[in-house]
């Protein structure tokens, strides 16, 4: 049976690559950076010489999407335990680091193993973090989601690198007054020249090429160089509204309305960025009802390490920009 579970598990991460490259594409050509010819309304021409519509894009997408929540339903039924019927509450608190990832992953892989937890419910209270680490907490998150029902909840706080991770549960539920979105990406970057000359601390550096010691403190970014980081940006950004768009089955064009980097109540934003609002408890009916489970006995599994986040040097962040002021390097 193992060996069965992990074909479906191959199966779907397969089509979900597929999904994704076709969210990618549409992305690509809903910036522009696509051609598209005038004589034929929405036929677009690829850089690879391929004529192809936004419209047969997104019907791939659709088709794509309608396998994947179908082999999630047999895998789902594979893993459904028999007796002893648990539930498990994951916290993910505070700024989101590779010290999150290092406690979180390994938690996220054993709940996925284990025969006895019918379902997942995510505690979210975090402003974002790294774009590193929130990256592989949602690939996690989406990989034991196909297995177990995981349902995001926060009371208070889910926002840019938060959030992100929440899209990828089947079902985000919050409280009505906390905070969601802040989709976007964050660069931080420190020009201590000057700072430097006033101290009388000289710094020689020897590299192999022009850009090795971009974002290094000790210079300011030249014009090619902000080019570039502003691609990488862009490029973060749009795996963001891909990961919003698949998880909250929306089209890119409507996440990006929301995507200006500010938070919303909960309440205004039922049905797009949640799906609905109430306490925890509501959150555990709603995965009860995901789960098929009656009056589970409820378990926090908690890695137990506090997280430290500290910013140094050029990051790229997902992270409200509310909560870097007090992690500058004074």
């Amino acid at each position: 049976m193992r060996e069965d579970i992990w074909k479906y598990i191959a199966l779907i991460l397969v089509l979900m690559l597929a999904a994704s490259t076709v969210s990618a594409v549409l992305l690509y050509m809903q910036s522009n950076t696509i051609r598209m010819t005038p004589k034929t309304g929405g036929v677009v021409e690829t850089s690879i010489g391929i004529n192809c519509s936004a419209s047969e894009y997104e019907s791939q997408l659709r088709e794509l999407q309608q396998k994947v929540e179908f082999l999630k339903g047999q895998l789902r039924a594979e893993n459904s335990p028999e007796g002893n019927e648990t539930i498990a509450i994951v916290p993910v608190f505070g700024l989101v680091d590779s010290y999150t990832a290092l406690n979180l992953i390994p938690i996220l892989r054993e709940l996925s193993k284990n025969d006895s937890i019918g379902g997942v419910l995510l505690w979210i209270e975090s402003p974002g973090g790294e774009v590193g680490p929130v990256m592989e907490i949602y690939n996690e998150v989406t990989k034991l989601n196909m297995i177990k029902p995981v349902v995001a909840y926060t009371g208070g706080l889910a926002a840019s690198g938060g959030y992100y991770i929440a899209v990828g549960a089947e079902k985000i539920v919050a409280a009505p007054l906390a905070e969601v979105g802040s989709i976007g990406v964050l660069y931080v970057h420190y020009d201590l020249e000057k700072n430097y000359e006033m101290n009388g601390i000289k710094v020689e550096v020897f590299k192999t090429g022009p850009h090795k010691d971009m974002g290094a403190e000790w210079r300011a970014l030249t014009p090619e160089e902000k080019e570039e980081i502003m691609r990488m940006v862009n490029t973060y950004f749009n795996a963001f509204l891909s990961a919003v768009a698949t998880g909250r089955n929306m089209s890119v064009e409507k996440v990006k309305k929301f995507a200006t980097g500010e938070t919303w109540f909960a309440e205004n934003v039922t049905g797009s960025l949640v799906d609905e609002t109430g306490d925890m408890d509501g959150a555990l009916r709603v995965l009860e009802k995901l789960a098929n489970l009656t009056n589970p006995k409820v378990v926090i599994f908690n890695g137990g390490q506090p997280s430290r986040f500290e910013v140094y040097g050029s990051t790229a962040l997902y992270l409200d920009p509310r909560y870097v002021n007090p992690y500058l390097r004074g």
